[in-house]
């Protein structure tokens, strides 16, 4: 079984060999093929990419997107099973991949997702651990009406799929999403009859620390998306967001952080404020839609020349 590698990259020079050197040491009898995408950056990620001789295409910096650069990667695909990776998360083991791509090689599902665990005290130490719990589970459209729009929760931070379902469902159809292009696909597999697996044991670091500015600008964005894709808003999602408060606010208390406990309030405000003004997006100036944003460029490619 083939399974290839897709990594999208932009100013990496202090991830590229350490990240590489871990795909490479990984255990598994499958052959592994790993192809980057990187963004023209102004660090010297091309000359390590060169002096490693590492596969790769240039993407011009107007030109990226987070759909479309994955789309465009993946739909070239020659392997049986493709792996998304973003260029910050860390292998915790050499198990990563094997565990990762099994039960899509084992037919118990069409694509899968990695746990994620934070290495920092912050907030997104406690989301991670709610959000990717030591359980693994196995979704599909009978899960819905349980889980809601926890049922499209997947990240191509580590994530994998068959490849003739990849390019069976057309990706992500040719849009440029600005954000979640990772849920988008998630909907698409579910609402085709696929099944997704939640892999626990297919561990990676990854790890953020986000200023409240960085999270309201993610957020925004993230209800821009949601309002451009509909769809989704017919799904209860404002239960898990309070559960999600309450699991942080325990775990915190738990652990008497704090520097979170202090924060908590500003935070989820931050998230909650963005996520209200982008699903108003149309009614807010192009100028503020840009300062809100975290993805600035799209709204450029979007309008045009601002």
């Amino acid at each position: 079984m083939k399974v290839e590698v897709i990594c999208p990259l932009y100013n990496a020079e202090k991830y590229i060999e350490d990240l590489h050197k871990n795909i490479i040491n990984q255990k598994t009898e499958c052959e592994v093929n790993v192809r980057y995408a990187l963004t023209e950056s102004t660090d010297n990620t091309k000359s390590i990419l060169d002096a490693m001789k590492l596969d790769y295409c240039l993407v011009k910096k107007e030109d990226f997107s987070h759909s479309k650069t994955r789309e465009m990667m993946g739909l070239s695909s020659e392997g049986d099973i493709i792996v998304f990776i973003s260029q910050d998360v860390i292998m915790k083991n050499d198990s990563w991949l094997n565990n990762l791509i099994k039960p899509i090689a084992d037919n118990e599902c069409e694509a899968s997702f990695s746990r994620q665990i934070c290495r920092n005290t912050s907030i997104e130490k406690y989301i991670r651990e709610k959000n990717y719990p030591i359980e693994s589970r196995v979704v599909s459209k009978l899960d819905i009406n349980r889980l809601g729009l926890m049922t499209f929760f997947y990240s191509d931070a580590s994530s994998a799929i068959k490849t003739d379902i990849y390019k069976k469902l057309k990706a992500y159809d040719g849009k440029d999403l600005i954000i979640n292009e990772d849920m988008y696909l998630a909907y698409k597999i579910i609402d085709n009859g696929y099944k997704i697996k939640y892999c626990s044991d297919s561990e990676v670091y990854h790890s953020h620390i986000f200023t409240l500015t960085q999270l309201f600008n993610r957020y925004f964005d993230t209800g821009v998306f949601f309002k451009l894709n509909p769809h989704f808003l017919n799904y209860a999602g404002n239960e898990s967001g309070i559960s999600l408060l309450k699991y942080v606010l325990k775990r915190s208390f738990e652990e008497v952080n704090a520097k979170v406990i202090l924060n908590v309030i500003p935070n989820f405000a931050a998230r909650f404020i963005g996520s209200f003004l982008g699903k108003k997006y149309e009614n807010i100036t192009i100028n503020k839609r840009v300062k809100y944003s975290l993805n600035k460029k799209y709204w450029t490619k979007v309008e045009g020349e601002l």
